[in-house]
């Protein structure tokens, strides 16, 4: 049997106020084509399929293109909730679907799978949906410790995947959306997620399926050989634009797992960040290669430039992000802003100390010395006037 595992679609999420929909049906569009090119017979969406509990009539539109694209390829899809989508709005959505699409939200129905049977038998699937302890425990508080970490629900969810897989022979599979120990931080992490004790699922936990499909993370990770995060299939973001953007083509044989391979999938428009002085990024032949990019600029001249977004957008069509971070300064004076304002005799080393603490070591030019000594000597004379 041939799997196909992606996950965080989030349908409807913006790039720096700019819509993704377009962007997302493109690369949707290449998914299935790998779907059929593959003769994958189960697509597994870990999670976020929306950005919103809320989602826009056109984000609805968007998946059920992409889920009537993915059931004409006689694939089955099995999709969990994650921590944006409402389940209780994607489990509604689920009725309006045909068979062969399975939306799996009650974490009440973990231990029940969703079973496809190929020529060594059948094949079970379990889907995790994103669990709250808050809002989960009020459900398995009987005869259960107090249910208050990720760790714990998908601690107990995994015991209901165990009496699933107890009571239905054959192979197995477990979607879940969380974060899981062993993540590389660096990999694109989601929004909220945090590493810490409230947050962090130990890998064991996920001991046991023959293969577990993971979401939450924006970038692809390999956990174990049967422990994965496919990653978000567009990049929502700069921090994720040197990750590949694909999916994991799982084959399971008779005795279980039997191999994986990467899928990479387009990017619609690539991701550049360009670093320098705002003159410099503008002259600066070289760059010509990113102007039907998505640019951020961090420019670091020592003080903010004027209009700076409207300059580079004359050059870079696509700049979505401008950041001023000035560059560091030579570190002769240590003292801080306080430490130079008391040191401070008159008022001209008062606005020095300021200009210094503003433009990260640097004071005022001579042209800007002059002019506040005259407004500063103006003020003497009108107050000697009064």
């Amino acid at each position: 049997m041939r799997i196909l595992h992606t996950s965080d679609w989030h349908v409807g999420r913006t790039f720096h106020g700019h819509s993704t929909l377009a962007a997302l049906a493109e690369v949707l569009d290449a998914l299935v084509a790998q779907v059929r090119e593959h003769a994958v017979d189960v697509v597994v969406v870990a999670g976020d399929v929306f950005d919103s509990a809320t989602p826009a009539a056109s984000a609805y539109t968007l998946l059920d293109d992409a889920l009537l694209a993915l059931h004409e390829t006689g694939a089955t899809v099995v999709m969990t909730s994650g921590n944006h989508d409402s389940a209780a709005r994607l489990g509604f959505h689920s009725r309006l679907l045909r068979d062969g699409i399975h939306v799996l939200t009650d974490p009440l129905a973990i231990a029940e799978p969703v079973t496809v049977h190929d020529e060594h038998g059948p094949v079970h699937f379990f889907g995790i949906p994103y669990l709250e302890p808050a809002i989960v425990r009020q459900h398995w508080i009987d005869g259960e410790p107090a249910l208050r970490t990720q760790a714990q629900v998908i601690d107990h969810a995994m015991r209901l995947v165990h009496e699933g897989m107890a009571a239905h022979e054959g192979r197995s599979v477990a979607i879940a959306h969380c974060f899981a120990a062993g993540v590389d931080v660096t990999a694109g992490l989601e929004r909220e997620v945090r590493q810490g004790g409230l947050d962090l699922v130990p890998l064991a936990a996920f001991d046991g399926p023959d293969y577990v499909a993971l979401g939450h993370i924006h970038g692809r990770q390999q956990l174990s050989d049967r422990v994965r995060y496919s990653g978000a299939p567009l990049h929502y973001s700069f921090g994720e634009q040197h990750r590949q953007r694909g999916s994991w083509l799982v084959e399971l044989d008779a005795a279980g797992l039997a191999s994986v391979e990467w899928l990479d999938l387009p990017v619609p428009r690539a991701l550049a960040t360009l670093t320098g002085t705002l003159d410099g990024i503008l002259a600066d032949e070289d760059l010509a290669r990113h102007a039907e990019d998505w640019v951020c600029v961090v420019y670091t001249d020592a003080v903010p430039q004027h209009e700076p977004m409207r300059r580079l957008r004359e050059r870079f069509p696509f700049c979505a992000l401008v950041q001023h971070q000035p560059a560091e300064a030579d570190a002769g004076d240590q003292r801080s802003y306080t430490q130079r304002l008391r040191a401070a005799v008159s008022d001209a080393d008062r606005i020095e100390a300021f200009l210094e603490h503003v433009r990260a070591g640097q004071g005022a030019s001579e042209r800007e010395a002059e002019l506040i000594r005259e407004v500063l000597d103006d003020r003497v004379r009108a107050e000697a006037l009064v």
